[in-house]
This record gives structure tokens, sequence and C-alpha cells, in this order.
């Protein structure tokens, strides 16, 4: 059934067509990807089919009665509340209903008040929130804070939070309201590796229609069923993954070609058939006027034929191709027994690092474990609370910070910005800046009008000709697309110096990485091998641990049956003993399961804490019942 339908539209921003003519049609459960070029329009046509912007022309169609959900920032009107506040905003009818048995529990402790008739009607509302679902809020919220990681932010105000931060909390709250049709633009912008994967195992769930924007090629092909590809003011459908969608697209330009080929072909034919019909009808005494007339038919045939476009096999993409210095010293990095922490918060303590020449190392772990503290070390602008951080001989560092937006001042131009970092003149600079697509007039715009693809490329413009042998890199692929992130990985492919980087791109950790230092509670473990392969190993290692924690307790009674009850035991007490063992028994039944799903060591282990404590008072309990 269709959900959604597109009929022609058609979007312009300064007398430039960004698209015309899109038709699309959504139908009910799909899991579509919008994939395509910076600035090709997808994050525009998601924005026209949430309504927060207008079509030039056409129109957008939805079945009646859907609900659209849309991620986007909170408004400002949250900023008084918690952050726990605002996700439970997203349960407008739960919130209600609740608020409806509070009014009827306030009004029956009045003594006037007719209480039988209100227990009817708080009965009423009350079976009205349980069915639904109104007893499993809190653990719905908890359940998409822990994937998202967000847990620790819950008791904090929404205004106190990081720009990244009210993005997560935008996203947790839109999926919190589990609308019918869900518009994600860029969702795993933001988020720690393991948030990526959590995020694209709920999707997978999700009762709903799905349309997401991303450049994540791993989370397209773990997410959705089929691509749209927005190319030249066009969408293409595409009826499969990201991966399979390359594929038929190659294919499906290489046919269109050679169709294109054959029709010029054939149009070549056609024109010289026509010039000799002309020369033969000249010829004649009198010139013969049916000649004429067969050359003007087959000139009225070429007109009235339907002419293929000559499609693209060879965009322009991003020239980059990285100069390295003088090579370094065998060893570029060397940390022995680091530990950093602010104030009371320990971020790692015992870290040894060995990098060497010419290797692709990764730092990867969850958000707010120390992985860009680390590269600080690395680059020496913070200094180590305890241990040594060591920097080999003739190591020349090229660094390029996630904040891409702050490193480059917004007031200058394109080519001023980069003829600050290197010193060339005006016409070399121009030549540089083309190679990364700044044509023209384009090197003449502010910084500040640059999107955050375009600043990104910049910034590696500035790289590309200083004089380096070490990459160090924080989440080098954000505000790229797919085109300029295969470019960036075919250069670092070709970099023959050192490369260091923060990423959560699997795609990228995996093609590119082949050294793994993963920050996992408090600690850095070091991995011979790609994301992939670390990942696997890190599953290997909890599964070991869960089997050491969760084991059977032979002395807890598993099947619920009640243990023997002697004789000394009587009436009230043996009944209040039971039950409270009983109780003991369900504790331990959830803390096990909590254990089986947990994928957190550091959960695990407190885990394992709070059973074994359960597990001590049930014993004597037991033994009292025993006696």
């Amino acid at each position: 059934m269709i959900t959604c339908s597109i009929q022609n539209i058609k979007k312009m921003y300064g007398g430039n067509i960004i698209f015309d003519g899109i038709n699309l049609e959504i139908n009910e459960k799909d899991r579509v990807g919008f994939v395509g070029r910076n600035g090709a329009g997808k994050s525009t046509l998601l924005r026209i089919m949430a309504k927060i912007e207008a079509a030039d022309e056409g129109r957008v169609h939805w079945r009646k009665h859907t609900k659209v959900g849309y991620l986007e920032q909170i408004q400002d009107e949250m900023n008084g509340l918690t952050v726990y506040h605002v996700l439970k905003n997203a349960f407008e009818t739960l919130n209600d209903l609740e608020k409806q048995m509070q009014e009827y529990e306030e009004k029956m402790k009045d003594p006037l008040e007719n209480v039988s008739d209100l227990v009817i009607q708080y009965g009423e509302v009350q079976e009205r929130f349980s069915f639904l679902g109104g007893y499993e809020r809190d653990a719905q919220i908890e359940k998409v804070c822990r994937g998202i990681n967000i847990i620790s932010l819950l008791e904090l105000t929404f205004q106190e939070l990081s720009g990244g931060e009210k993005t997560k909390v935008a996203l947790a709250t839109i999926l919190l309201k589990q609308p019918d049709f869900l518009l994600l633009d860029e969702p795993t912008n933001h988020l720690d590796i393991s948030a990526v994967e959590w995020l694209a195992s709920y999707l997978d769930d999700y009762p709903g229609t799905v349309v997401i924007v991303s450049h994540d090629r791993y989370f397209l092909d773990e997410t959705v069923t089929k691509i749209i590809d927005l190319e030249d003011g066009e969408a293409v459908l595409y009826e499969t993954n990201f991966s399979n969608h390359i594929k038929e697209k190659e294919s499906r330009l290489l046919k269109e070609f050679q169709d294109y080929q054959e029709q010029q072909k054939k149009i070549k034919k056609m024109r010289e058939a026509i010039k000799r019909l002309r020369e033969w009808a000249n010829r004649a005494n009198p010139p013969n006027e049916g000649l004429h007339k067969r050359a003007r038919n087959m000139e009225r045939a070429i007109e009235r034929m339907e002419k293929i476009d000559k499609p693209l096999l060879h965009r322009n993409k991003m020239g980059l191709d990285i100069e390295t210095a003088d090579r370094s010293g065998k060893d570029v990095v060397r940390m022995e027994d680091v530990k950093k922490q602010f104030e009371d918060h320990l971020l790692f303590e015992h870290v040894d690092m060995h990098i060497r020449y010419q290797e692709r190392v990764a730092i990867i772990g969850e958000n707010g474990t120390g992985k860009s503290t680390l590269i600080k070390l690395l680059l020496q602008s913070q200094q180590p609370d305890a241990g040594t951080v060591y920097v080999g001989i003739n190591v020349k560092i090229g660094y390029l910070s996630q904040h891409v937006f702050q490193d480059i001042d917004p007031t200058l131009t394109v080519i001023e910005a980069f003829r600050d970092e290197v010193a060339v003149v005006e016409g070399k600079a121009r030549h540089i800046l083309a190679r990364f697509l700044f044509y023209g007039y384009a090197v003449f715009r502010r910084v500040s009008e640059l999107s955050g693809g375009e600043k990104m490329r910049l910034r590696l413009a500035q790289l590309m000709y200083q004089d380096i042998n070490t990459l160090i890199l924080d989440e080098p692929t954000n505000h790229l697309d797919i085109d300029s992130r295969e470019v960036l990985e075919e250069a670092l492919e070709n970099f023959q110096g050192t490369i260091i980087a923060v990423s959560h791109d699997r795609y990228f950790l995996d093609k590119i990485f082949q050294k793994i230092y993963w920050i996992e509670d408090k600690k850095v473990h070091s991995y011979n091998g790609n994301y992939s392969w670390a990942r696997e190993k890190m599953r290997e290692q909890l599964l070991k641990l869960k089997d050491i924690l969760v084991k059977p307790d032979s002395k807890i009674n598993k099947d619920n049956s009640p243990p023997h009850v002697s004789n000394q035991l009587k009436g009230n007490d043996q009944k209040i003993l039971l039950e409270e063992i009983d109780k003991l028994e369900n504790e331990l039944a959830i803390i096990e399961k909590k254990m089986e799903e947990s994928t957190d060591v550091e959960q695990l282990i407190q885990l394992q804490e709070k059973k074994e404590e359960i597990e001590q008072l049930w014993e004597k309990k037991y033994l009292l019942v025993e006696k």
C-alpha cells in the first residue's frame, strides 16, 4: 500500500535547479535510502516530505492519518527540562492519561467526593494507560538511551548539552514516538560505533516505514532494501541495498551509453543518407522533387526521434594526492603506562601504545571514553597525568580535527583560507582548489557559506600541500559524500607515511586500517587486524566473560519450586519468608537476563556483584526455612 506519493516535485535555490520532475512512490514498511553527492538535494527532498520546506512545483501526498516523524533539532522551549522529561514528552497520550490518574487520586483523598464512582473512572483510565504500555514507558526510555549511549545525560537539563548531544536526544525522542513514517537525515552523525550498530538493529525491527539519508555505506547495507539515487536533478530507484545498487548503476550507465552510441550511429547514417539524396536530387535536370521530399521526411524523423542523453560515466571527483615529506624514524609514537583523568573522572590508565612508520592505526571506542584526548596526547597538546608519551625523530604531523568548522576563519574566502596555510601564488592556488571541486567564482565564496562537506574538502586541500609524513585524522569522513570518501580512501592507501585516525565509519576502518586500539572499560586494548576482526575478538572475549560470570547456581532452586519447609516456622512468619525468597528469585532472574543481553563489560561486572549480593541474602533466608 502506498504511504507517500511524490509527484512532479521541482526545487530551485538562487536560480539553480536542485531537482525537477521527481516522481516517487514509497510503500508501507519500505526501507529506503537516499544517496547522492553533497548538494544533490537529499536533505531538501526530506524536508519537503516533512512539510518543513515547500516545493516550487509538484505535490507530496500522504495516506490519511499517517504520523510522520522527522529528525530535527528539538525546540528551544525544551531548554528548561531535564533530558528525561524531554524524552518523556514523546509519550503525549500516556502523559495525558497519567495526569488524569493523578487528578483522580487527588479527588479520592477528598471525603466529600463519591469515591466509588471515582474508583470506576480511575480504573478505566488506568486500564487504558496499561493497555498502551504506560508501565513500560520508563523501560522503553532506558532501552533507547542505552542504545544511543545517553544514559548519563538523563539528569542534565537540555540547555547544558552540546550540539551533538542535543542531536542524539532528538534522535532518541523521534524513536520513542514511533511514527508511522520515519525520516532520518544523517542519523549516525555524533553516534559512536556501538550506537550505530544498535540503531541498525533497532530499525530492522521498526514497525513503520523508514527513509534514511546517509553516507555510511555499512549502515545503508544493514538498514535499507531500496535506494533512491539523486543525480543531475533526477531520482532513480534501485530495488536493492547500497552495495548492489552500485553494481546495478554501473550496468545501467553502461547500457545507456551503448544505447546512446547506437542512436548516434543511426542518426549519423540518416544524415549521410539525407546529404546523398539532396546531392542526387540537385544533379537531376530538372531537380528531382521526390528525392528532396524523401530527404525532408528523414530530417523530420530525426527531429521526432526521442534523443538519448549521453550519460556521464566518469564524473569530476575530488583530486586528492597527499605528498609525503622525508620519512620519519622507525618509531613514530610510543606511550608507556599512560594515565589521564579530569578531576575525579578517570578516562584511561596503564595505556601502552607503539606506532611504527607507515602503520595504519585506528583508535575506536564509545563517545566519552577519551579517543580525542588520546589524539591530543599524541599531538602533545595535552600532557598525561602519569606515564610518558614519546614522539619519534623527524615526525612531521598533519592534523585534521573533527571540529573542521572551528579550524578555518569563517570570514575568509576559500582562496584566502587556503593561502593562509599554503604559500602559493593565486593562480597556483586556484589550480589546486579546482582539484577539490572549487571552480571559478566558488574560490571567492566565504567559508561561512560552505557546507560541512565543502569545509572538509578545503581542509584536506590545505593538508595535501603541507610538509608532513604522519597524518592524524579525527573523524575525517564526517560531512563527506560517498564519492569523496572513496577518493579519500584511495589517497590514504597511496600515502607513504603513517596514518593514525579516530573514526566511527566501519567501512573506512575495514578498508584502510590494519591495527586497532580499542578503548573499553578505561583500558586501551590492541588488535592486529581491521575493525571487523577486532570486533569479533571483542565478542569472543565478552562471551568468555559471560561464561565465567553467568553460571547456574546449584544452591538456588531453578525450577521455582518451594524449598522444603520444616515445622519450626509457623503461620505468618513462614508465609513472609517464602514471599521474600520468591521475590529474590525473581530479582535474580531479571539480573541474569540483563547479563545475557549486555555487551558492556563494566555493566556485566556491576550486575555480577549485585547477583552475588542477592544470592547471599537468598541463602540466609533459605537456611532459616531449612532449620
